[in-house]
C-alpha cells in the first residue's frame, strides 16, 4: 500500500466517522442544568426551557422528548420560539401535538421566535398558518406572550415575551437596535420581581440587559450547528455569521444573565455535529 493509499484510507475513515457523529448528534438531545439564586425568588422551583424544535420528532409523537421533560419534574415550562418551521403549506401537526401534550401536565409560557413571526407578517406567503397555530395554542391553554408579560407572585417572578421585528434577523450582520425600542415593546420593568425575558434572538443580549432583564432565555443560534471539539465553540449562526459571540450556554452582562439554548431541531441545512439537541433545566433558589 502506497502512502497515497494510506492517506486516502485515513481520510475516508475520518469522513465516515464525521458523518456517523453528525447523524447521531442530529437525532439525540441532552439535558443541561443551570441554577439561579436570588432573594426575590419567593420559593424554590424548577423550569424547563425549550427552543427551536422546528417540527423535529424524537420518537413517535415525540415520546422520547416528552418523557425526558416529565422526568425533570418542572413546575413550569418556558418556550423560546421556533417550535414550528415557517414553510409555505407546511403542516403544523407536530408542533401543535407536542404543545398539547406539554400543557396537559405543566403551565406553559410561550414567546415567539422568528419563524412564528414570519408566518404572522407574511400571510401572502404562509396563508393562515399563524392564525391556526396561535388559535390552537390559546385554546389548549398555552400562555402566549407576544410583547406581553405575566406575573407569577407565587414564585416572585414576572415573565416577559419579546417579539422583535424581522429587521433584527437580517443575515450577515447585527442591525443596531434603537435605544428605548424594548421599552416601547414591553413597557416598564417591574423591579420588585425577578424578571425573566423570553427573547429568541440572543444577539441583542446587551440591549436586554440594558432594559433591565435579570434572566434572558434565548435560542435561534442552534449552538452554531457545528461545534469545535474541546474548544466548544459554535461555527456558524443562522444569519450566516461565523463563530458567533453568543452560541450556547450561560452569559453575563452586569447583573443580567442569559441562558442560551442550543435548540432541539434543525431547518434548511439539517446539520448538527458535536452539537446534540438540548433541553434546558433551570433551578431557582431563594437565598434570603
Amino acid at each position: 500500500m502506497t502512502v497515497i493509499d494510506i492517506i486516502i484510507s485515513l481520510a475516508t475513515v475520518f469522513l465516515v466517522g464525521l458523518l456517523w457523529i453528525m447523524l447521531y448528534d442530529s437525532n439525540r438531545f441532552v439535558v443541561r442544568n443551570y441554577h439561579v439564586k436570588d432573594k426575590r425568588i419567593y420559593k424554590n422551583f424548577r423550569m424547563v426551557v425549550l427552543a427551536d424544535l422546528h417540527n423535529k420528532r424524537y420518537g413517535k409523537h415525540n415520546e422520547q422528548l416528552l418523557k425526558a421533560i416529565r422526568e425533570c419534574e418542572p413546575d413550569l415550562i418556558l418556550v423560546a420560539g421556533d417550535i414550528p418551521t415557517a414553510k409555505p403549506k407546511k403542516k403544523l401537526d407536530v408542533a401543535i401535538e407536542f404543545m398539547s401534550e406539554l400543557v396537559k401536565d405543566f403551565p406553559v409560557y410561550y414567546g415567539n421566535g422568528n419563524h412564528e413571526h414570519r408566518m404572522k407578517i407574511y400571510p401572502e406567503t404562509y396563508g393562515d398558518m399563524y392564525e391556526v397555530y396561535e388559535k390552537a395554542l390559546r385554546e389548549m391553554g398555552v400562555k402566549l406572550l407576544v410583547n406581553e408579560h405575566a406575573c407569577l407572585p407565587e414564585y416572585g417572578i414576572t415573565i416577559y415575551g419579546a417579539e422583535i421585528d424581522k429587521y433584527y434577523y437580517t443575515r450577515f450582520g447585527i442591525r443596531p437596535m434603537d435605544q428605548g425600542y424594548l421599552k416601547e415593546l414591553l413597557g416598564k420593568l417591574e423591579k420588585d420581581d425577578y424578571s425573566i425575558l423570553i427573547a429568541h434572538n440572543p444577539d441583542y443580549f446587551p440591549k436586554y440587559a440594558e432594559w433591565g432583564a435579570d434572566l434572558v432565555l434565548s435560542g435561534h443560534i442552534h449552538g452554531g450547528m457545528v461545534r469545535i471539539p474541546f474548544l466548544g465553540k459554535g461555527v456558524v449562526s443562522p444569519n450566516v455569521r461565523f463563530f458567533p459571540k453568543y452560541d450556547g450556554g450561560e452569559f453575563h452582562i452586569g447583573q443580567s444573565t442569559m441562558v442560551l439554548s442550543r435548540g432541539l431541531g434543525m431547518h434548511t441545512i439539517p446539520i448538527r455535529l458535536f452539537n446534540p439537541g438540548e433541553v434546558v433545566v433551570i433551578d431557582f433558589e431563594n437565598i434570603s
